[in-house]
């Protein structure tokens, strides 16, 4: 990219964010700076730029928008994505701003939003949140950008101090040519263990074929060199596919570590719904991986969609938490127990499910579906396990983490919501608490008593302290 180019690129951004920012402010609170602004335009105008820098409230006012909004968000797509790499390409450190936001019961969520480097959401209807993912290594806390942005500063700090980047080959992996074709093209999650660090990401494979692979190097504050860990030969295609239907956001990709020689990574049905009861494959699955030379066995089955992994070392289980279609998303206990028997745990897709497919029973275009599909309500009866909670409707819910014994977090985006809650000695969810964070909640880790939230809406890292 050449700097003429960059420069090209970093005006065309300033620009429509910039107006963006007036319109916002004048569509929400009609203030009499904004309003003024508006003034200056003549009524053509005012349509055309609303129409192409400020969409949403033509949407609400007229469904059939909707089509101009996402091929808006299609052509802006690159430009945020090539900006995101040009901001990894010159290494330059990222900048905070710091404020708070009062939620419920007391708590105090701090943000700590990333002034630059974070620009490319993977939220399909939206280009103004930055996706990422965030770990720790001792006392540092580090963040990936969706697109490959990588960088770290010290936890302990507790004001605006900078993330300083940390060169990388991500991009070898997953760069530019794959951003390109959509904004749900992205990098999966981030784990970092035992001086290794991995990274999850949509792999394509062939040309428009498509898998969650893994990606591994050693921690250097400098410069980390990725290499392949795990790749599936295995791949969806996005139009030639047995149904004929296709979901880039149906990946899965979450990996966390099991034990000193294993990881587990949880991988989505892409849409085609049948490879999650077949064994042969890895798709809907979740599997361990072997650090040492990559090879693989299937944890459990039957998933759509795996957003969030906790392994609870001491009930030696994994809590898992999967998007379902229209409602349904899940909350599942999986017995490592019987994964270490020779059984595989089935969770039931596409057999079972609370939710529906889109459009539901009614709709004429789902009846061949519900036939080879039909999602039951009942998983028991059908011989599957049954979630510990289905939401309906769906909560988009994403990561799930421990904070004691039997005390667990699970986050949500669009609710932009945490839920707190407790398992009995059943193994039953009990004292369910829902907390606002009004923030599409993307990525979740807790350490030395602090929720840490990677928040989407503003791509900013927020911090609850839970004393």
């Amino acid at each position: 990219m050449n700097v003429y180019k960059k420069i090209g690129i970093l005006f065309l951004i300033t620009v429509i964010f910039g107006v963006t920012g007036f319109l916002i402010n004048s569509e929400i609170y009609g203030n009499k700076r904004t309003k003024k602004v508006n003034d200056l335009l003549e009524n053509k105008q005012k349509i055309k730029v609303k129409k192409y820098l400020f969409p949403y409230q033509l949407i609400n006012k007229q469904e059939k928008k909707i089509s101009q909004q996402k091929d808006f968000i299609n052509k802006i797509n690159p430009y945020l994505s090539e900006l995101e790499l040009y901001k990894k390409e010159i290494g330059s450190d990222i900048k905070t701003t710091q404020s708070n936001v009062y939620l419920s019961d007391n708590k105090i969520l701090k943000k700590y939003k990333l002034n630059s480097g974070f620009y490319a959401g993977i939220n399909k209807d939206s280009i103004f949140p930055g996706s990422g993912y965030i770990d720790f290594y001792g006392n540092d806390i580090f963040i990936l950008s969706s697109r490959g942005v990588l960088a770290f500063r010290d936890s302990s700090i507790n004001n605006e101090a900078n993330f300083k980047q940390i060169k990388n080959n991500i991009e070898t992996f997953i760069g530019i040519k794959q951003f390109r074709k959509s904004n749900k093209i992205s990098i999966k999650d981030l784990l970092i263990f035992r001086k290794k660090i991995y990274v999850s990401y949509t792999h394509e494979i062939g040309e428009d074929c498509w898998n969650t692979s893994l990606i591994f190097g050693d921690i250097n504050y400098k410069n980390i060199e990725f290499k392949k860990l795990f790749s599936s030969s295995e791949c969806v295609h996005s139009t030639n596919n047995l149904d004929k239907e296709f979901e880039m956001l149906q990946s899965g990709g979450r990996v966390i570590p099991l034990d000193e020689n294993n990881v587990l990574l949880s991988i989505g049905d892409y849409r085609s719904r049948y490879l999650s009861q077949n064994t042969d494959s890895i798709n809907g699955k979740i599997i361990q991986i072997n650090t040492q030379n990559s090879s693989y066995k299937i944890i459990s089955m039957g998933h759509r969609n795996p957003q969030g992994l906790y392994f609870d070392k001491k009930n030696n289980f994994l809590l898992e938490t999967e998007h379902g279609p229209m409602g349904g998303d899940e909350i599942n206990l999986i017995k490592l127990n019987d994964t270490n028997q020779g059984k595989i745990p089935n969770f039931g897709w596409p057999i079972s499910s609370a939710g529906e497919h889109y459009g539901g029973i009614s709709e004429k275009r789902n009846a061949i579906k519900y036939q080879k599909y039909p999602l039951y309500s009942s998983h028991i009866d059908h011989g599957f396990i049954e979630p510990l909670k289905s939401f309906v409707p769906s909560i988009g819910i994403s990561e799930i983490v421990g904070i004691g014994l039997n005390n667990f977090v699970v986050s949500s985006l669009k609710e932009k919501s945490l839920y707190f809650f407790q398992l009995n000695e059943k193994n039953e969810i009990v004292n369910l608490d829902k907390v606002k964070v009004f923030e599409r909640v993307r990525d979740l880790q807790f350490k030395n008593n602090n929720l840490y939230l990677f928040l989407e809406n503003s791509a900013s890292l927020g911090i609850i302290n839970l004393d």
